[in-house]
């Protein structure tokens, strides 16, 4: 082979490596896969309401009087006319003094704590066949008639990102914030923690058919 096809073909080789997903998984902070998100992409995920203090919140506002027609439109086929549930889909009204019950109804006014949660579930994941076609002004609507139909805001309430972070859910102080355990509030300890002597072994999973012992090379790895 003479050395200008020599010379030919490794430069096709070289063209070849350069533009294969190895050669370019080895470029700095470059996989060889995807693209990276526009602003506009992650504008269109970063939609999360945090339900303490509804940051997150978008502008807009809905009245309860909009809210039943939305909810006569796109809710009450699986939630019920008012919010009583409709065959296994979930109720969303009731529930009141049912959380000790052995059946409780964990409904949004028995249950849940915080009112910006309702708009972030809804605008998220709801209508179920059809979520995320909502707008922002019907999803605080919807918000606003469930939390009405609850006995939780007057008929002349209006959502939005300033009153719901205000509601004062019903459910609010009967959830634990804090773990109370005495080993999770201790300070951490980061060197030293254990004295090794004061450490004793009191029983093992080993004979007691918790861990059957294999055979062939993994066999070595047991413990003796």
């Amino acid at each position: 082979m003479s050395s200008s096809h020599k010379a030919v073909l490794l430069l096709g080789a070289g063209l070849m490596l350069a533009a294969s997903p190895l050669a370019r998984a080895e470029e700095p902070g470059h996989f060889g896969y995807g693209q990276i998100a526009t602003p506009a992409e992650i504008k269109g995920w970063n939609i999360d309401a945090r339900g303490d203090d509804g940051a997150g919140l978008p502008p807009g506002k809905g009245t309860i009087e909009r809210g039943a027609e939305v909810f006569a439109e796109q809710c009450a086929a699986c939630h019920g006319t008012f919010g009583e549930g409709e065959g296994r889909f979930p109720k969303l009204v009731g529930g009141s003094g049912t959380l000790r019950d052995d059946r409780p109804e964990l409904t949004v006014g028995s249950y849940w704590p915080f009112a910006p949660t309702l708009f972030d579930y809804i605008n998220r994941a709801m209508p179920m066949p059809t979520p995320h076609t909502l707008s922002a002004d019907d999803v605080y609507a919807l918000t606003a008639y469930i939390l009405n139909l609850n006995d939780i805001v007057p008929n002349e309430f209006v959502a939005d990102r300033d009153s719901l972070p205000k509601v004062k859910m019903p459910n609010r102080d009967h959830f634990i914030w804090t773990d109370p355990r005495p080993d999770t509030t201790a300070k951490p300890c980061m060197n030293a923690c254990t004295d090794p002597a004061g450490v004793k072994i009191m029983s093992t999973a080993e004979g007691n058919g918790l861990t059957p012992r294999t055979t062939g090379p993994l066999d070595t790895m047991q413990p003796k």
